[in-house]
């Protein structure tokens, strides 16, 4: 059986009972597996866009008949490979911010209200949240988790067809900031810090810094 560690458990979590799934940049296809061996999901589809990743993969998959039978791997550039009708649950997890919004935009059959977008950017949650909030999308829940000695996010988001009108400060604070739990502040303050780091190497420098004094104060 397949063991997640917290980083992608806190992700598997999100998906929906019953619902076919995608894992873009699978490596392994440990996630996929996770929730075929649980009865989470009745299929998956274990994508990466490097065939290395895809043998990785391919090794675990290959370890039962179940997992072989219910999960496929495939070679695939973000989305570029994948049909609307495959999945219902998209998992994008370890990658930047601005490439996941970059993956979601050349996919533009993904703005589907029976559609559940799953994504942990690594870096740059701001973009993420800045295109689902642009884009028509509900940013519906955030969570944290700590993973030795880092700080992982997850945004949870669904289509609504309606444009929120979301300031600067709410795409790089999202609904995480107002989660009270240790592991969710240990990581919002930790972006505060990164800000306010920005803030004071900008105005050493001379530079303009209402903008970000905005955004911290927001």
């Amino acid at each position: 059986m397949i063991k997640l560690d917290t980083r992608l458990k806190m992700a598997a979590d999100e998906v929906r009972q019953g619902k076919k799934v995608v894992d873009i940049g699978t490596d392994h296809a440990y996630l996929p597996a996770y929730l075929i061996e649980n009865n989470i999901c009745p299929s998956a589809i274990a994508a990466d866009i490097g065939k290395g990743p895809l043998e990785n993969a391919k090794k675990v998959v290959s370890t039962s008949k179940e997992l072989s039978d219910r999960i496929e791997l495939r070679l695939s550039d973000g989305l570029k490979e994948i049909e609307s009708d495959e999945t219902d649950d998209i998992v994008i997890a370890g990658m930047g911010g601005i490439l996941i919004s970059e993956i979601l935009t050349a996919a533009p059959w993904v703005k589907d209200e029976t559609k559940r977008l799953i994504l942990q950017p690594m870096s740059h949650a701001e973009d993420v949240r800045r295109y689902l909030c642009e884009n028509g999308f509900e940013i519906i829940k955030e969570k944290a988790c700590t993973d030795g000695k880092h700080n992982y996010i997850i945004i949870v988001a669904e289509f609504r067809n309606k444009i929120n009108d979301k300031n600067e400060a709410f795409y790089y604070k999202g609904l995480i900031q107002y989660d009270k739990s240790s592991d969710a502040q240990k990581y919002h303050q930790s972006r505060m810090a990164s800000l306010i780091k920005k803030r004071d190497a900008l105005k050493n420098a001379g530079q303009d810094v209402n903008d970000i004094e905005k955004i911290i104060n927001g």
